[in-house]
């Protein structure tokens, strides 16, 4: 009997085991295939980016989990500002969470967007850019948008361009700069695990965003006074 049990939990470690491999190797697949698919459409260089009217911010934390100033999120409000002053964009959606009156992306980015000389007018903020998948669908969906330049760093610039060109989106990235990220890091293997959920979510689960609401102008004749700080 004893010989029979150990037998069976033996069976039962090794279809653990297989079923672990083979589900790392699956997400390994996914994420390799997101980034080749991806790769051509991301620009490091903002002398190779085609120009777009409108510029896409997708939102991240100010501050890191210390406390600190984000460089992610400054790597971004860098670029975008970087590339309304070329030319290379007329126009700036920031895109991003507002879950209570504590914790604001999109007025957080609009602030400093400004503090780097680009004009109220030029940004639109979106408060219900919950997850990249609901910025980048409500940027066609809400705002009218078949074309745009997507701006955050290159990890995350891959899934976001993935989710857009399956979305029959017409779309180029720029990589903000960042501090490095290591391939280990908290930061990229949730990140691998996100591009993952991003093909779940089109090919599998028929995601929406979680908030549309009616279409809405993408640029409105004035913001309003800057009341941020």
């Amino acid at each position: 009997m004893k010989f029979g049990a150990r037998r069976f939990w033996r069976r039962v470690r090794r279809g653990l085991l297989i079923g672990a491999l083979a589900a790392v190797g699956l997400i390994a697949l996914v994420n390799n295939w997101v980034i080749n698919n991806t790769y051509s459409y991301i620009h490091d260089d903002w002398s190779l980016l085609p120009d777009n009217d409108v510029g896409l911010v997708l939102g991240t934390s100010p501050l890191t989990r210390e406390g600190a100033p984000n460089p992610q999120f400054y790597g971004r409000i860098q670029a975008a500002a970087q590339l309304y002053q070329l030319g290379k964009i007329k126009h700036i959606i920031v895109s991003g969470a507002n879950p209570d009156s504590t914790y604001n992306e999109p007025r957080a980015m609009r602030r400093e967007l400004i503090k780097d000389g680009v004009p109220p007018a030029a940004i639109v903020m979106d408060f219900a850019g919950f997850r990249t998948f609901d910025s980048i669908a409500r940027a066609q969906a809400v705002f009218g948008l078949e074309r745009f330049t997507l701006i955050t760093q290159r990890y995350h610039a891959y899934r976001a361009v993935f989710i857009a060109k399956k979305l029959h989106l017409k779309v180029v990235a720029y990589a903000a700069p960042s501090e490095e990220i290591g391939r280990f890091s908290r930061t990229m293997l949730r990140e691998v695990f996100a591009r993952f959920k991003a093909v779940l979510d089109i090919y599998v689960l028929d995601t929406e965003p979680k908030f549309l609401g009616a279409p809405q102008p993408l640029t409105p004749p004035d913001n309003g006074p800057d009341t941020d700080g």
